[in-house]
């Protein structure tokens, strides 16, 4: 299982918002690679890379910086998301050398959309699953859908996409504990791998979704404990990998 860092990127700086509420965010960072390099440093081979106001707007707003940073670490496999809506975006993200793709809002509005990515971009395209008491949100997380998460798990998996990154949104950015059961449920009704997001606050949290590797479960994104200091990011990355897990 893998420790993923995250770095979430709101008008240029490296930022963690509360159950994704953009009005209340805390500022880590003023430069975003700053912060990949903190985390390579420390031996990250993943990023998790959003664009916070991409995904409000719909569109790529801090394309240029996430390209600073796959040009600065080419051996580092980028996962971005973020206001990726069509094809070209894709594209664009590929060729600047990010590994995977996210979408997310796309997913849920036209179903069709990831089909058609994981026919182009095999291998590339990872959908994130948000949710709320099991009920899929959507546009930054200002929406609530009525899609159960297993039932669109099960069918994008059919889709053909590399994993699915489940987001418990009650628990983002609050520091209250991973949701290890709902993680585990979703892992092992799909056969894609599946990463765990939001309330990750200490070692504890690594060792549970740990114990439920062989659900399916892949790795786990951390984003507020590493930056506070409630994890460590090397100790908790050490016991992560202890624990065996599907590869990418």
């Amino acid at each position: 299982m893998l420790l993923i860092p995250a770095i979430d990127i709101k008008a240029g700086r490296c930022v963690r918002l509360r159950q994704g509420d953009m009005a209340r965010e805390t500022v880590f960072d003023d430069e975003p690679a700053a912060a990949a390099e903190r985390w390579v440093n420390q031996g990250a081979k993943h990023l998790h890379i959003v664009d916070l106001d991409g995904a409000a707007a719909g569109r790529p707003v801090n394309a240029g910086l996430i390209r600073e940073i796959a040009e600065q670490f080419p051996g580092i496999r980028l996962q971005v998301g973020g206001g990726i809506r069509n094809e070209e975006t894709v594209q664009a993200y590929l060729d600047a050398g990010v590994k995977f793709v996210i979408i997310g809002t796309q997913a849920v509005n036209e179903p069709h959309f990831v089909s058609d990515l994981c026919a182009e971009f095999a291998g590339h395209i990872i959908v994130g699953l948000d949710a709320r008491e099991g009920r899929i949100a959507t546009d930054g997380w200002s929406k609530l859908s009525g899609h159960d998460v297993i039932d669109m798990a099960q069918h994008l998996e059919g889709d053909g996409v590399v994993s699915i990154i489940y987001t418990d949104i009650e628990r983002d950015g609050m520091l209250l504990g991973v949701n290890v059961e709902a993680t585990a449920r979703l892992a092992e009704a799909v056969r894609v791998p599946v990463i765990a997001s939001g309330g990750i606050r200490d070692l504890d949290d690594i060792r549970r979704l740990g114990e439920s590797a062989d659900a399916g479960i892949y790795g786990a994104i951390t984003g507020r404990a590493i930056y506070e200091g409630s994890l460590d990011f090397r100790e908790g990355d050490a016991l992560a990998q202890s624990y065996a897990a599907t590869v990418l």
